[in-house]
């Protein structure tokens, strides 16, 4: 057995070996205390040597298809090359900015309370009759 590639984690190495034995390849991991209680340390994925050429290939194929998994859509950039946002989402940004502004005048600076309405006021006539 060879190594095919070293990995940070015994999760990443388990996932490297399943996408290595759904073509066939069977493989083998060693060290970073994959079974133990506490996991540490680089984990190597081996293949046996007739395999070898293939498993790379295969992982190979596997980071390029993850590079343009990651890539953003020809359609969402500018000839510039820089990334064009959606033009609804300044708008609604803006309008919920004005409408917190406005609430925030309204109910401190603009708002006035109504007088209080007086009792209509009584003559002396009245009082004594």
């Amino acid at each position: 057995m060879v190594p095919v590639a070293k990995v940070t984690d015994a999760f990443g190495a388990r996932v490297l070996a399943a996408r290595l034995g759904s073509d066939g390849i069977v493989t083998q991991l060693r060290g970073g205390g994959i079974d133990g209680l506490y996991p540490m340390g680089d984990v190597e994925v081996l293949v046996s040597a007739a395999d070898l050429a293939m498993a790379r290939e295969i992982l190979l194929a596997e980071e390029v298809e993850s590079a343009f998994d990651e890539m953003v859509e020809a359609d969402d950039f500018h000839p510039e090359g820089r990334v064009r946002r959606a033009p609804m989402a300044r708008w609604i940004v803006l309008s919920v900015v004005v409408g917190l502004v406005l609430f925030a005048y309204v109910n401190t600076v603009g708002y006035q309370a109504p007088a209080p309405e007086r009792p209509p006021e009584r003559s002396g006539a009245e009082e004594a009759g």
